[in-house]
This record gives C-alpha cells, structure tokens and sequence, in this order.
C-alpha cells in the first residue's frame, strides 16, 4: 500500500483509551471470546447509516450479536448464480454455521438508500437508473415495495411506509432462502422485521397477525 498515513489523530487516542480502560477491565472476558469463538443469539441485518447504532438500541455486549449492514438493510431473493452475494453469504453462515436463533431486519427514519429507490423509481433520479450504478442496482430489490405504496398521495408518509416494505420485502426474501425455511420449519429460527425513529428513538415490530407495524 504506498502512501499509507496513519488513522486520524482522533480514532487513535479513542482505541488508546479502550485499550486502558474497558479492554484492561474485561481482559478474561476478550480472551474467552478470543477462544472460544463466537455464540451470537441473534443476526441483525441493519443499515449502513451511521445513525443506527445497532448494540446501543439493544444493549448488547460483545459477541451477543452477528450484525450485518448494508445499503437500506435490504436482502436479496435467493439466487445461486455465481455472483458475489456478501449479504446472502452472511445469511448462510448466520443460519448454518453460528446457527442464530433469531435474524432482525432493522429499518429506521429518513434511510437515504430508500429515499433514493422512492426517487429512482418515481423518475427522478436517472444517475440511479444507469447500470453502472451500484447504488441503484442494489435498489432495485425494493421495486415490488415500491409498488405497493406508489399510490399514497403524501410524500412524506408514502417514504415513510417504503421504509417499513423495505423491513418486510427483506424478511420476505429471507423466507425464500432453503436453509433458513429448513430451520424455520425446525423451530430453530424466527425472522422479525423492526422500524427504529432516529429522532424519536421509538422501536415498531411488524405483528404478522395485524400486518402491522406496532410499538414495542
């Protein structure tokens, strides 16, 4: 790697000062995940945005959850193509190695990613539409949720029910996964669908009985 520069000044006294305090408190504990690899409950497949922050909603310690974060916490239908398939590889290896009893889809407010697809598909964002466009590829997984709220005469409530298709067409492409519905069928496994409020900090679950989102 030529021209490699050290990390900034402010991410180096940060690790420095975990490594003093809560690594050199809990050092047995690190060790003991270190080697005896890791037992997560659940996977959380969540979004990219950096306002989510995934162990601060829940709590949770390390080694408590296998997180996977992508664009718009989107996960494609099954297909084994050949292609490079780096959400689709986490779901497997959640399901058939680490063998999670539970994988959370976790939406949240103002996602850009969906707001992005909300435009692409309502014409307005033709830099999207080009195949060169990662972004824009990727999207086209919530097309057919897309569809389904395309009618809603308000703007803003009809971003904010895309975000919660995007929470459902996930799980629901989850299903679609072999392994996951022979460890569902199993009772082994439990797929939930959540929408966080980043301004709120209110958490909805999707109830299948309702085919609502509801508060938790």
């Amino acid at each position: 790697m030529q021209n490699a520069k050290p990390l900034p000044a402010y991410l180096i006294q940060r690790y420095q000062g975990w490594r003093a305090t809560t690594y050199s408190e809990n050092q047995t504990w690190y060790r003991r995940l270190a080697e005896e690899g890791q037992r997560p409950r659940a996977m959380i497949i969540s979004c990219c945005d950096s306002r989510v922050h995934v162990t601060s909603i829940f709590g949770a310690d390390q080694g408590e959850f296998f997180i996977h974060r992508n664009i718009a916490n989107l996960v494609p239908p099954y297909s084994p193509n050949g292609d490079h398939h780096g959400t689709s590889a986490a779901v497997e290896y959640a399901v058939t190695a680490l063998k999670v009893a539970h994988i959370i889809v976790l939406g949240h407010s103002n996602c850009g990613g969906v707001r992005g697809c909300h435009d692409m598909c309502g014409g307005h964002a033709p830099e999207l539409e080009k195949d060169t466009s990662f972004v824009g590829r990727w999207m086209d997984i919530l097309r057919p949720g897309y569809e389904k709220v395309k009618d809603i005469s308000d703007e803003a409530a009809r971003i904010d029910a895309l975000e919660k298709e995007a929470v459902l067409v996930s799980v629901n492409n989850l299903a679609s996964f072999p392994f996951v519905k022979e460890a569902r069928d199993k009772g082994e496994l439990t797929l939930h669908g959540v929408w966080t409020d980043i301004a709120m900090g209110t958490l909805q679950f999707y109830n299948p009985a309702t085919q609502k989102f509801e508060a938790c």
